[in-house]
């Protein structure tokens, strides 16, 4: 069978093709199987990212639900599971901060618009030419940047005034507050990231973040341990949809998030095809690199009519989708079905979920996002680690697009005037 090489150009999702080659009762099996097994996943991180992202936690699952959906069925991968990342927790606080609710839903669908945009170019191949090094440092820099978001609620931490934003001044507003730690909650969270890495050693098969979130929700409910849940913060979690909104697209405001949609298309882009990547490292085949970023785009712009948040192809569930045997881009669809009907039928539940139990998912999430062996390997030639430093640093001290641009800069500096800066695997 092609491994899909002849055809990675064109601007045709792989779900049409792989239905034009024929798709039975064997393939819906396995794509059932991959699809529930990938939404018990997806389930609480969603809701994780979401409030780690300064929002509520349905939004994680409106963006799961919806984005899922049209990024499997345009998408130029068989295996991409799309969803909320968090790679954009920080990009996303700051922007509710900034411009609130109708701010990030403009910013969102701006950067949906940019994304089509890029794909219809044929532009999709330019993210493969980003220096590795320029990718594990903004990686990193993110992970540590979300650890540090989540120490507020891993501590059950009361602040004096708002969190700041910036990481400098946020740790010194925590290490101000640490004689409100709870430690009720410190152990809630860190006995969740514990389970889930137990059960990834032990019982890989086992959905371990969906079981120590309900085992912590359980417990807390029953022993009436004094913790702040998602019922004591949002007031639950609606168990439907809302109806489609466009977000207000004025002049001023468009100007004024314009900055913030670009960076969600630069990281949207990078993210979503770095995923698809992963796949057909693990499948031998090959993405279709314009029609994903279209996807992307589309997935981004219609997420955020249903108070969505941004959208991107996910390397932790697509490669759970490609593990658990998907066959088609029908298993993505298949995991926003059922995300769906959990929403509908569990919904209030949710309101029992602690939000330390969260902050220990996403812990487990920064630990196994930071490519630590990577950024210790490139550390051993100084123009890796010059590049890897500078775009580390930068990100963490300003954002996420003044540190890809710092690392790039130093990077084009260098294969100016050494001829190239070392690959990967060099």
């Amino acid at each position: 069978m092609p491994d899909g090489t002849a055809t990675a150009h064109l601007l045709r999702p792989k779900l049409a093709t792989t239905l034009a080659e024929g798709y039975g009762p064997g393939k819906l099996r396995k794509d059932v199987l991959a699809g529930l097994t990938v939404a018990v996943v997806a389930l609480p991180l969603s809701m994780a990212i979401a409030v780690a992202s300064g929002v509520s936690p349905e939004r994680g699952l409106y963006t799961a639900i919806i984005g899922g959906a049209l990024v499997s069925a345009l998408g130029g991968s068989r295996y991409q599971i799309g969803g909320p990342a968090g790679a954009f927790v920080v990009l996303v606080a700051a922007t509710v901060a900034q411009f609130g609710l109708s701010g990030l839903f403009c910013a969102v669908f701006l950067s949906g618009i940019v994304l089509t945009a890029l794909g219809l170019a044929r532009l999709g191949g330019l993210v493969r030419h980003i220096p590795h090094a320029v990718t594990v440092g903004f990686t990193c820099a993110i992970a540590v940047t979300i650890l540090a978001s989540q120490l507020k609620d891993l501590g059950g931490l009361t602040l004096a005034g708002a969190e700041p934003g910036a990481l400098a001044p946020k740790l010194m507003a925590l290490g101000h507050a640490i004689g409100t730690l709870q430690p009720a909650a410190i152990a809630t969270g860190l006995a969740v990231a514990a389970v889930i890495f137990a059960m990834k050693r032990f019982l890989p098969a086992w959905p371990g973040m969906l079981i120590a979130v309900a085992a912590a929700s359980a417990a807390a409910f029953a022993l009436h341990i004094p913790i702040t849940t998602i019922g004591v913060r949002f007031g639950g979690v609606p168990s439907g949809f809302p109806a489609p909104t466009p977000p207000p697209l004025s002049p001023s405001l468009v100007l004024a998030v314009l900055p913030s949609a670009l960076s969600f298309a630069l990281l949207g882009a990078v993210e979503s095809l770095l995923s698809a990547k992963v796949a057909d490292g693990m499948t031998g085949r090959k993405h279709r690199s314009n029609m994903e970023l279209v996807a992307q785009g589309i997935a981004n712009m219609v997420s955020s009519c249903f108070g969505g948040i941004c959208v991107t192809g996910t390397i932790a569930r697509t490669a759970t989708n490609v593990r658990a045997g998907a066959a088609s881009p029908m298993a993505g669809i298949l995991h926003s079905a059922f995300l769906l009907a959990f929403m509908l039928l569990a919904a209030p539940l949710a309101s029992y979920v602690p939000l330390a139990a969260l902050g220990g998912v996403l812990l487990v999430v920064c630990w196994n996002m930071a490519e630590k062996a990577e950024f210790a390997r490139l550390l051993r030639n100084w123009r890796t680690a010059a590049v890897l430093l500078a775009t580390f640093g930068v990100t963490l001290l300003r954002d996420l697009t003044s540190g890809i641009i710092a690392g790039c800069v130093l990077a084009a500096i260098f294969a100016a005037f050494r001829k190239a800066v070392p690959e990967e695997g060099d």
